[in-house]
């Protein structure tokens, strides 16, 4: 027996959503891409038991908790460790070391880093395991910050606790599963120098009136991580996160996206291509 998928819902069902969003529970969701906005209604539909899109979009009028459930449907929490191979080796093998060497060459005081959109914390942990092993290696004391960013208090509790299950450690190494990492019952927990190493804060990339971490104070990084973000968003939105992402780095400053993004950040034309293959960009043309 053939199952059909539910149809997604049509335009002017989508432009009611918005509408009803933004006038009766003031949730202005106008910036997500049209596909996956239309994808998270309609399995908000489902789950909440309606029998159709029309319903459910007559439902939100009246139904705060719904609202929020819809809006908490739309969050993009997902990360995992080293998720980009490429990426990562290029930022062990040249990015990161090239950066501690022209820190300690010019006397600045600390390296910093921000992963923005942090979820769990994966990919902030990752990049903090590769710039403390760096410096063992170098015999020389150098001083980096990580500080990573979400808008969800919950994913950022989860990530402050460190503990991941045995399938979010696919892409980790033997031999940094074994230093830093601790087994607890059927998790890994990350070790605590790791933990400490990170700065974990709320903070929203589509917020108008801040455009850097707080807990950064200035901004002013050296390298930014945001993949796997852009794409949920219209391209206006995209480019107005680009943008403050931009300001927020030093020039030669690094960007790291996804793949499926660096079209995307190539086009804005403010960055160069750091490698051939690889979704790292240069901060100025």
């Amino acid at each position: 027996m053939t199952h059909r998928k539910a149809p997604l819902p049509s335009r002017d069902v989508t432009d009611q959503v918005i509408d009803v969003m933004l006038r009766v529970h003031g949730h202005d969701i106008y910036g997500y891409d049209p596909s996956f906005l239309a994808r998270s209604i309609e399995a908000r539909s489902r789950t909440a038991g309606e029998a159709g899109l029309a319903a459910y979009g007559k439902r939100l009028q009246s139904d705060p908790a719904e609202a929020s459930a819809l809006v908490t449907a739309l969050g993009i929490h997902h990360s995992e460790f080293f998720r980009d191979p490429l990426a990562f080796a290029l930022l062990e093998q040249r990015v990161l070391p090239d950066m501690l060497e022209a820190q300690r060459a010019s006397g600045a005081p600390e390296l910093r880093v921000w992963s923005a959109g942090c979820a769990a914390g994966q990919e902030a942990y990752s990049v903090t395991l590769l710039l403390t092993e760096l410096c063992i290696r170098r015999e020389k004391r150098a001083r980096f910050r990580v500080f990573a960013t979400d808008s969800s208090e919950e994913q950022l509790a989860r990530a402050r606790l460190g503990r991941y299950s045995e399938a979010d450690l696919n892409h980790v190494r033997l031999a940094h599963l074994r230093r830093w990492f601790s087994a607890t019952g059927h998790e890994h927990r990350i070790s605590q120098e790791l933990r400490d190493r990170v700065n974990f804060s709320r903070h929203d990339l589509l917020d108008p009136d801040s455009c850097c971490p707080p807990a950064s104070i200035f901004g002013e990084f050296d390298v930014i991580l945001c993949c796997n973000l852009l794409f949920y968003y219209r391209p206006a939105v995209r480019l107005q996160i680009l943008d403050k992402l931009q300001r927020c780095l030093v020039p030669g400053g690094v960007l790291v996206t996804s793949e499926s993004e660096a079209q995307v950040v190539a086009d804005m034309g403010d960055f160069r291509p750091y490698g051939l293959h690889a979704p790292l960009f240069r901060n100025g043309g």
